[in-house]
Order: structure tokens, then C-alpha cells, then sequence
């Protein structure tokens, strides 16, 4: 399982505790997943950059 299908497959259990936490009334349970799901997403904005940063060193023949 790749990065990104992890994160997507953080995504897609935030979204389903939060629906959950809200037919239930479980305020604290959506809460929990709305703050996962900005979690997964920080997360996937981090492997991004750091895909960015690579493609650059690459492009530039720059090291570490």
C-alpha cells in the first residue's frame, strides 16, 4: 500500500467517523474526525512538498 493510499484511506475513515458522529449526535466523535481528516490532509500537503522539493534538487542537480 502506497503513501498516498494510506492517506486516502485516512481521508475516507475521518469522513465516515464524522458522518457517523453526526447521525448520532456524537459531537465529540465528529470533532475527533474533523480534526483527523485535517491531519491526513496536512499530511498528503507534506508528501507533496516534499515530492516538489525532490523534483527540484533533481531538475538542478542540487544534493541534500
Amino acid at each position: 500500500m502506497s503513501l498516498v493510499d494510506k492517506l486516502k484511506f485516512r481521508m475516507l475513515k475521518a469522513r465516515a467517523k464524522q458522518r457517523l458522529g453526526a447521525t448520532t449526535g456524537n459531537r465529540t466523535m465528529a470533532a475527533e474526525a474533523r480534526t483527523e481528516e485535517a491531519e491526513a490532509r496536512l499530511l498528503a500537503t507534506k508528501d507533496k512538498i516534499m515530492e516538489t522539493a525532490d523534483e527540484i534538487r533533481r531538475d538542478y542537480k542540487v544534493r541534500r
